[in-house]
């Protein structure tokens, strides 16, 4: 089902694709849209426990598509330099396939907003709950089931 990578050689570890997903704020998510077109929408994303955590509204485009079909890829990007004397671009960037559900009970959801938390607000976990409690039912939180990943870079 899924494809090999082309260039080999430039193929990154399991372990750094890990670490680039911890280290980068944001990626795109590709969903299967409605009629012909991939709904494609950035998102701020954690990584733990070997599964990504991303959320969301509670009504909208993003929530209605991932409702409808939970086939999602991840797609992120640690380093981007145009090197214009060279006609090339060196890059680090990772790809990951999976499914999405949507968390609903409040001890599903803790544990992806305590991975949130930790990447974006570090050393305040105490003050980050309590702002995700009082929040309760404003936001979905999402956890991707990894299927699928490669990192490649070019350097």
């Amino acid at each position: 089902m899924f494809r090999e990578m082309r260039l080999k050689d430039q193929q990154l570890s399991q372990e750094e694709a890990v670490a680039i997903l911890k280290k980068v704020s944001h990626g795109t998510l590709a969903i299967n849209g409605d009629g012909e077109y991939p709904y494609s929408v950035p998102v701020s994303f954690a990584y733990g426990d070997g599964k990504i955590y991303f959320h969301g509204a509670v009504a909208g485009q993003k929530y209605d598509l991932l409702t409808k079909d939970p086939h999602v890829c991840l797609s992120v990007v640690d380093l981007d330099d145009v090197q214009p004397t060279k006609f090339t671009t060196f890059y680090r960037s990772v790809i990951v396939y999976g499914k999405v559900k949507r968390l609903t009970t409040p001890e599903e959801i803790k544990p992806a907003m305590m991975h949130t938390v930790d990447k974006y607000a570090p050393g305040l976990m105490d003050g980050g709950m309590k702002y995700v409690k009082a929040q309760e039912g404003n936001f979905c939180a999402y956890e991707m089931t990894i299927e699928h990943m490669t990192a490649k870079r070019s350097e």
